[in-house]
């Protein structure tokens, strides 16, 4: 079993990654009115109960409304 300290230069990359991915998604949703499926609401709950990389990955895919 690898060392966690070995995996840390991959592991830290990753985290501000998937950070950076979730502030933007969040900013996405709190300036956007409009989606094409759901509500305000849902994407928040998607997003964040789906923190790893899923739920903003669906949200672009699925929600977002293109303007």
């Amino acid at each position: 079993m690898p060392d966690i300290k070995e995996m840390l230069p991959f592991l830290i990359p990753l985290a501000v990654a998937e950070m950076a991915l979730l502030g933007y998604t969040l900013y996405h949703i709190l300036t956007h009115k409009t989606y094409k499926y759901g509500s305000r609401g849902l994407w928040i709950a998607v997003v964040l109960m789906g923190m790893e990389f899923i739920g903003p990955i669906l949200y672009f895919l699925l929600g977002r409304e293109d303007n």
